[in-house]
Formats: C-alpha cells, structure tokens, sequence
C-alpha cells in the first residue's frame, strides 16, 4: 500500500500529525519523582524518558529494536564544483557501508542499532536545480515512498542519516527557502572546501533561489524543486515514523535540512524529533533553532551517514536504562520518597 501516493498525502500527513500520550508521561513522571535521586538530578536524561514515555505511551519506555537508515542519492548540482569529492564518491561509499567498513558501520554496532541502506537511483543525478527542478514530482513521490517503506511498526527508535556528494548545497538551499536567507547564511564547507569552494557554494544557493523565488512554498514543492532524493527520503521515514508513532534521532545539517520545509508548513512536525548532536556545519545551530531543537550532543562531528546521531543514541538508551532500572526509595529502604 502506498503512503504518498500524491503530493495531497504528505500534506494530509502533515495535517494530521498523532500526539504523544499524556497519561503515559504522567506516569512515568510520577515515577521520576520516587526514583533514588534528588529531583531532577538526572538533567536531560530525564526529559528524555519522559519523551520517550509519551511516544511509546508506556511508563517504562524501552528500546528493544532501533534501526538506522541511510539514505544515498546524486545530486546534478555537484557538477558546479560544490564538493571537495566527486559524485561518484556516493556509490563508493554505499559500497563501503554494504561491506560494513564506514563509520556508521562501527558507531550502529556500538549503539545497538540495525543498518539499512537505501541507496536511490545513483546511476540518476537530480537535475542541476538552479535551471530545473531537481526533481519531477513522480521521482519526489519515488524517493518520499522509499522512505516511508524503511520504516515498519515494531521499531522503537529510528535514526536517519545520509549519504550525497553536493547534498549540503541542497539542503543550504531548503534552510533558506524554508526559512528565509540567502546562500551566504546557510552555505558552509561541507566536506571541505576551500573559501573559493564555499563562494561557488553560494552563489548556486543563490542562482537556485532566484530560479525558484516564484514557486509555491509548500513542503513538497521546496523539496522537489531544491531538494534530493535521499532528502525526500529522510522525509518520507520522518512522517511515517510520525503515523506510527516512533521517536526519530536526527543526524546533522542535511538531515535536519529535510525536515525544514515540514517544519515551516507544520512547525510541530518535530515533536517527535531528537537532534543528535549539533554538527560542525555552521548552518546546522541556526538551523536547529529554527526547528526549536537542542541537540544532545556537541562533538564538533560533521560527517554524516548518522554518525552524530548514532552516538547520541548511547545516550538515549542510559536515559530509559536509569529510568526503568533504578530503584524506588520504597524498594530500596531509602528515606527521602
């Protein structure tokens, strides 16, 4: 069964976000008041319980199964020279996840997490987006549909990362057709690039702005016209994770970058939402901002592929560990309960 047939589902999707249940934080709030600490001396470990609760609507929040999937795709801009590496870089490196010898091969072992691979039509660049759209509106659906098909009822965490040379120039360009702001804003040196690279950068953020100022500023409109197909796929496990009520740890800049446009149409979009880590991408700490995000972790990391967020994911689990675990003062004979 399909989830985005048409652009008309996202929206309704959009329209129709479930919420956390308010019982279940309650409980386990009640709970965090009789654990063996002082109140609220578990700081943000605690808060995340609670999220944690809210999504899985149980006091004792668990994660049993959590997957990370990776999203790869080509993007038709990185012929203007935006990225230190060739776009052929992308298929090598899916390759090097599939052989399990990239870092997020490691950092999903650490952290407990199953990897998936969704490598999207590599051999089919976007069209080069400061003349065209990037993408049709039946490639768009393609990649939103592979990304609500990672994602299946019985997952307890999802982690979302990516994989595209020239995808930090997309997702500069997303941010600010979002949010406002031109290239130089939200441009950075994505992999790399040197001070030339990062005014090549913006000023194809720029020639795409003005390309598309007259288009509609809905959320799949920004991302089929400035976006990627592995964007509109993070987008796609996103909201479906949404439908069916799983807590999502976004990675970096582009991933938060996919999720700006449903921000900006449906700001609460991100209730679901953790932000692993604030990347070394300049962009990313106004970005999450925007996203009214703050991010777990601050580890000056900046490669993508999930990385960030697979770390913050150890995080996650000492958070519903010390939550389910921990002793009341009634069990353990402590007074002070």
């Amino acid at each position: 069964m399909s989830v985005f047939p048409t652009a008309a589902a996202l929206d309704a999707a959009l329209n129709e976000l479930s919420q956390p249940g308010q019982s279940a934080i309650e409980m386990a709030r009640a709970r965090q008041g009789q654990l063996t600490k002082p109140p609220g001396s578990l700081g943000r470990l605690e808060d995340i319980a609670l999220f944690f609760a809210g999504w899985q609507n149980r006091e004792r929040p668990r994660i049993d199964r959590a997957r990370v999937v990776v999203f790869a795709g080509n993007h038709g801009v990185a012929a203007k020279g935006v990225s230190a590496y060739p776009a052929d870089v992308t298929a090598q490196m899916v390759a090097n996840f599939e052989a399990g010898g990239a870092a997020i091969n490691a950092l999903a072992r650490a952290a407990g997490l199953e990897l998936k691979i969704v490598a999207l039509d590599l051999d089919r660049p976007t069209e080069d987006f400061t003349v065209a759209p990037a993408m049709t509106e039946a490639d768009c659906l393609a990649a939103l549909e592979a990304g609500a098909a990672s994602v299946e009822p019985g997952l307890d965490l999802l982690v979302v990362g990516e994989m595209g040379i020239g995808n930090t120039t997309a997702a500069a360009a997303l941010c600010a057709r979002s949010f406002g702001g031109d290239g130089s804003e939200w441009v950075g040196p994505g992999t790399g690039v040197d001070s030339a690279g990062i005014a090549r950068k913006v000023a194809v953020v720029d020639q795409a702005l003005a390309f598309h100022r007259d288009g509609p500023l809905t959320a799949f409109e920004m991302l089929r016209r400035v976006g990627g197909r592995e964007i509109a796929g993070i987008v796609g496990a996103v909201l479906r994770a949404r439908q069916l009520r799983i807590p999502v740890l976004l990675d970096g800049f582009i991933t938060c970058a996919a999720v700006a446009p449903l921000a900006a149409q449906a700001p609460r979009i991100t209730d679901h939402c953790i932000a692993g880590h604030c990347s070394a991408e300049p962009g990313h700490i106004r970005l999450l901002g925007h996203l009214g995000l703050d991010p777990l972790l601050q580890l000056g990391m900046r490669l993508g592929e999930g990385s960030g967020a697979a770390v913050a994911a150890n995080v996650i689990r000492s958070a519903l560990a010390a939550h389910a675990e921990m002793a009341t003062f009634a069990e353990a004979g402590v007074a002070g309960g």
